[in-house]
């Protein structure tokens, strides 16, 4: 077998060799065999053939995206944000692309010693993660946010620039999510360390610093109030000297993070629940470019993601600041959790919108059965449904955007704050698990190459699977949605039915969607009966019902943004499509799942039963 491993390489040669023999001497291709059966007899006739499988090109994706241009024609039309995101989308592909390929095939290694016994403990990181460090302050991926040059629409002009990033970038869109997180605590609760901000949000690429996130404990992840044991002892200056176990540090080679801990008293006892934690930041060096005060005791090992250092680090007196009021820490942290899950539903409608064109491109010149995949009817009705998602996940990402650039700009109506926090988590929860479904359906378009590693598609549906993992769950998510509507009273919900509805109103004029708003009121009317009942059931009955609920939400608002961009003046006969079609589906599965008895007392214990059936005590 190896011997013919081996000589696969010379079989076209041989060919060549045989048909040119033939046609100087007259003697035939058998003959020629012949001459040669005692050394070449077994491979003579063996070739590779003359077809391969073209790839798929990438090209600039901010031209080959029309619902992105047509929003940004309606909302923000300045011909400076479409000359950039033009510009950006050539260097996306010229410079950027290749450098996130790099970052997945040289991922970060741990130096735990120097050459001379000395502990180190350095993450080392490719050439390539380092120089998109240096991209993202010079295209100020960041600082867009903060400059605050288009008001209100700011927001939504930075992150439709992350959006085209994000697929390209290697996933540094981790470390530029944490950062502006970080940005938008420490602005926040305006405490001085202006340093710290203006390095976090320059576009000087020699300046810029990114921050970690620190928050993830042995018994943590989403419990922090119950899950973190790191301790704060206060030293005579005022600082402090954190002692801890952190868990699960995702971008660890980060300049600075921000991370959660409790103050203890001289005797060093501290208070329980989340009214014992407080907010620290801390820088990772030191002057003179040693640890402050962390070990890296190893890197993880993942599915995704193995181009962002993620690792479990030893707090050993880490010099910190208090960033916020002692006790205070978890209400501090609200405001980096917004900007994170945000960050990543725009990964998920990123990584949606990249896979799609790939497979739209690659059935332009993949041919199967005697013509080309997209001159098979089946095939482009299975694209035309990964597109639908793609524009309704883009379009309610780009909703939530808007909301936080109108919050940040002092221009958000009550109305505004309250779909704000609500749809952040159900936004997040529900593309995060779009995301996974589309990019897994994609890779079928490619056949075995869509499960082949050096095509670097699975390496997409890997990093994908993160996504509804990072900044909680679908069901901590939920619980969250059902938090919302609780301490609201109800006023976010009632805010979700009043700008559904008028979204629908200004739809009604269109005779070719009134089949989508027809579909839409009847969901809208049965959610509204749901809600109206569920004070009135029976404990438990909620917590059942929440990632329905979460989901009936998120299809709804994503029906209703649908519709209203298919009834602007300037809408395209697709965008009438594609809200036909996304409302085909079933809008409301909470009030089907309460239809059929899935949230009745009883099905808690029934569930149980079902899922150990088997199990011995």
């Amino acid at each position: 077998m190896a011997v013919r491993l081996c000589c696969r390489g010379n079989r076209s040669a041989l060919h060549t060799l045989s048909r040119s023999a033939s046609r100087s001497s007259g003697a035939s291709i058998e003959s020629v065999g012949e001459l040669d059966s005692h050394s070449h007899s077994l491979f003579s006739r063996s070739a590779i053939g003359t077809f391969f499988q073209e790839r798929p090109l990438l090209t600039n994706p901010f031209t080959q995206d029309a619902l992105l241009r047509a929003y940004l024609r309606r909302h923000l039309p300045e011909q400076e944000v479409q000359r950039d995101l033009l510009r950006f989308g050539e260097r996306l592909v010229t410079e950027i692309e290749a450098l996130g390929r790099q970052c997945e095939l040289k991922p970060p290694v741990l130096q735990h010693y120097d050459a001379w016994g000395r502990r180190v403990d350095r993450i080392l990181t490719c050439d390539a993660w380092t120089r998109l460090k240096h991209i993202s302050a010079q295209e100020g991926l960041v600082a867009a946010g903060y400059e605050r040059t288009y008001g209100e629409w700011s927001r939504v002009y930075q992150m439709s620039k992350m959006y085209l990033f994000a697929p390209s970038a290697g996933l540094y869109t981790c470390p530029l999510a944490m950062t502006d997180g970080a940005a938008k605590v420490i602005e926040s609760l305006g405490v001085p360390v202006r340093e710290a901000f203006e390095r976090l949000t320059t576009r000087d690429e020699k300046r810029f610093w990114t921050s970690g996130q620190w928050m993830t404990e042995r018994r943590g992840g989403s419990d922090v109030s119950s899950g973190t044991e790191t301790v704060a002892r206060r030293q005579q200056d005022g600082r402090f000297k954190l002692y801890g176990f952190k868990w699960f540090t995702s971008a660890t080679d980060a300049d600075m993070t921000l991370t959660l801990a409790r103050i203890t008293d001289r005797s060093g006892h501290s208070t329980a629940g989340s009214r014992g934690l407080s907010l620290f930041m801390a820088e990772v060096w030191d002057a003179d470019g040693s640890s402050n005060g962390v070990e890296v005791q190893r890197l993880k090992d993942k599915l995704g993601t193995r181009q962002v250092p993620t690792a479990e680090l030893l707090l050993d007196g880490m010099n910190a600041q208090l960033l916020s009021e002692e006790g205070r820490g978890v209400a501090s942290i609200a405001n980096m959790l917004t900007i994170t899950r945000i960050y990543n539903t725009v990964c998920a409608a990123a990584a949606m919108r990249r896979i799609s064109h790939l497979c739209r491109e690659y059935a332009c010149k993949r041919s199967a059965f005697g013509k080309l995949l997209k001159d098979h009817a089946l095939h482009v009705q299975t694209l035309s449904r990964l597109e639908v998602e793609t524009r309704a996940a883009f379009l309610l990402t780009m909703e939530v955007c808007r909301l936080l650039g109108r919050e940040e700009n002092r221009s958000a109506s009550d109305r505004d704050t309250l779909l704000l926090r609500l749809l952040t988590p159900v936004a997040k929860l529900y593309t995060a698990k779009q995301a996974v479904c589309v990019v897994s359906e994609g890779l079928e378009s490619f056949g075995g190459q869509g499960y082949i590693e050096d095509t670097g598609l699975p390496s997409m549906l890997r990093d994908a699977q993160v996504l509804s993992i990072w900044e909680g769950t679908t069901n901590v998510l939920s619980l969250d949605v059902l938090r919302s509507i609780a301490k609201s009273s109800g006023s976010v919900l009632q805010a979700f039915f009043v700008d559904v509805n008028e979204r629908l109103l200004a739809a009604d004029a269109s005779a070719a969607l009134r089949p989508a708003v027809s579909s839409l009121r009847t969901s809208l009317s049965a959610l509204k009966r749901f809600a109206q009942t569920a004070a009135s059931r029976p404990a438990g009955t909620l917590e059942l019902s929440a990632r329905d609920l979460a989901y009936s939400l998120a299809r709804i608002y994503m029906g209703a943004l649908l519709v209203d961009h298919a009834a602007w003046e300037d809408a395209t006969h697709t965008d009438i499509y594609a809200a036909l079609r996304w409302c085909d589906q079933d809008l409301c599965p909470v009030v089907s799942g309460d239809a059929v008895g899935c949230y009745d007392p009883q099905t808690a214990a029934m569930d149980t039963a079902l899922v150990y059936d088997g199990l011995e005590p």
